[in-house]
């Protein structure tokens, strides 16, 4: 799949998601000194991917940093059942911020923020930034997870990782649709923050499964809206079983904390000029020596013929 068209094309690159996705998904490759660099390969073959097949004019790779983030500062339970980042996987990062260097992608962190929400700001700024310039574009995320889904609109893809690190595919509207029985993007967010997340020690509301929390959010559209019916007694909210109208009134500060938390802040203040980010210029030769010293040979007549 090779898709080129008269647009210009914006791809960001979520990248701890496909590092943590790599890391678990490939054995621990090994190099002669014996650096693991078994993430760092697969990463790697992610991108290399997603270069051939958008043909990309620009991109950027967003980073978590580490330490707590404002979410943190609200709830202090936010991803506490995570285990700690594994060394080899941490020992990586430095790697391939040197790789995405070599190909001249600008790499953009923000302390107390995560790379979520870098991407969220970059996603929102890049279809004015294009309009500015009097251009179509469109902007694909690339992903290791379904976190940035919410951020889909006419303007914006999300090209997630599905199983491993080659089964791929391109997220649209009526993909997510599809996928979540009917939702819109714009809809996750009052889903998991209705049924939780134990991924990320989201709450949500107690009993309130996957099932009910999609049929309230068709029903009512949005968290706000819920709360309001429920409050005014209308007809509608009224079918609420009441065990359930219950428990979404005794844990409504959760519901709406777990909000915060699964929202995707999209008014970060960054320093973003799309001017550099133009993908394509980088020095082949310096590009090389980085996967030779990684001895990724076969990687190397990979981005000879397709970069």
């Amino acid at each position: 799949m090779t898709m080129k068209n008269s647009k210009k094309r914006l791809i960001i690159i979520d990248s701890n998601s496909i590092i943590h996705r790599a890391f678990h998904a490939l054995p621990p490759l090994m190099t002669k000194k014996g650096e693991i660099v078994g993430a760092v390969y697969g990463f790697l073959l992610v991108f290399l991917k997603a270069i051939k097949d958008f043909q990309p004019d620009f991109v950027v790779a967003c980073f978590d940093l580490p330490g707590l983030t404002f979410r943190h500062e609200q709830f202090k339970e936010y991803k506490a059942n995570r285990p700690p980042t594994p060394k080899q996987l941490s020992q990586q990062i430095p790697k391939i911020k040197e790789i995405l260097k070599s190909f001249n992608v600008p790499i953009f962190t923000k302390q107390g923020f995560e790379a979520d929400d870098i991407i969220g700001a970059i996603a929102k700024l890049a279809p004015l930034l294009f309009s500015q310039k009097k251009e179509e574009g469109e902007t694909i995320i690339l992903s290791g997870d379904s976190d940035t889904f919410q951020l889909i609109n006419s303007q914006t893809k999300v090209f997630a990782l599905r199983k491993g690190v080659k089964d791929i595919a391109l997220y649209d509207k009526e993909l997510i649709k599809t996928k979540f029985q009917g939702l819109k993007p714009e809809q996750l967010v009052a889903f998991k923050a209705l049924a939780g997340d134990p991924s990320d020690n989201i709450p949500g509301a107690p009993g309130v499964g996957k099932k009910t929390a999609t049929k309230l959010v068709l029903e009512f559209n949005s968290l706000k809206n819920l709360y309001f019916e429920i409050k005014k007694g209308s007809e509608k909210a009224q079918k609420i079983k009441p065990k359930l109208k219950e428990t979404l009134l005794k844990y409504k500060d959760q519901v709406f904390v777990s909000k915060m938390l699964v929202e995707i802040k999209t008014d970060v203040l960054i320093d973003f000029n799309l001017e550099k980010c133009h993908f394509g210029e980088y020095d082949k030769e310096k590009v090389v020596k980085v996967l030779r010293e990684l001895e990724f040979y076969s990687l190397i007549s990979k981005v000879s013929k397709s970069l």
